[in-house]
C-alpha cells in the first residue's frame, strides 16, 4: 500500500508543461497560463512598437499584443508556416499572444527531471528561465512566463498586475 501513498506524493509535485518548439530549442511554459492555442493570423501593426511585438488582434473582444519570441530571442528572421502557432497566454490580469514555431506538447515533469540553470554569466539575461526539463534524450528550457512578460524589456505588463 505505501507503493501507492509514495506515487501520490510523487505526482502530486509534478508540474505540467506546453512544450513549443522556437528555431531548434524546445521550451516549456506553464500549463496554467495558456488560455488557448491558435493558429498564427497577420496582426494589426502597432505604430512605434518594439520589433518583437508584430501588432494585436481582436480575440472576442479583447484586444491582444501579440510577440514574436523568435524576435524576442534574436533567433532570426521569422518564417510563418502552416506549423506556427499563436499560445494565448493569461497573465496577471492582461491577455497576451506569443508566436512560436511549432506546440508538440504537453508533458508532465516530476521535480527531479527539472534542473538548475547553469550559470553562463552576465552576458546573458537567464532571470526568466526556471530550469531544464529533461526528459529520457529531450531536453525543455522551462520559461516562467509571468518574469519574462513583465520584464523591463518588454514592458507589456506592469509587475504590479502580477501582484494582483
Amino acid at each position: 500500500m505505501s507503493n501507492v501513498s509514495e506515487l501520490h506524493a510523487a505526482t502530486a509535485n509534478a508540474a505540467e508543461y506546453l512544450a513549443f518548439t522556437l528555431g531548434n530549442e524546445e521550451y516549456g511554459i506553464d500549463i496554467q497560463k495558456v488560455g488557448e492555442i491558435r493558429s498564427y493570423e497577420a496582426p494589426t501593426r502597432i505604430a512605434n512598437a518594439p520589433d518583437f511585438v508584430k501588432g494585436v488582434v481582436n480575440l472576442r473582444g479583447i484586444i491582444v499584443p501579440i510577440v514574436d519570441m523568435r524576435i524576442k530571442f534574436n533567433l532570426g528572421t521569422p518564417t510563418y508556416d502552416q506549423f506556427t502557432v499563436v499560445i494565448i497566454l493569461n497573465i496577471g490580469h492582461r491577455v497576451v499572444g506569443m508566436v512560436v514555431d511549432r506546440v508538440s506538447d504537453v508533458t508532465t515533469l516530476l521535480p527531479e527531471q527539472i534542473k538548475p540553470t547553469p550559470e553562463i554569466g552576465s552576458a546573458l539575461n537567464t532571470d526568466h528561465i526556471v530550469g531544464l526539463g529533461t526528459i529520457d534524450d529531450r531536453m525543455l528550457i522551462l520559461v516562467d512566463i509571468d518574469k519574462l512578460m513583465s520584464s523591463a524589456d518588454m514592458g507589456l505588463i506592469e509587475n504590479t498586475a502580477l501582484a494582483a
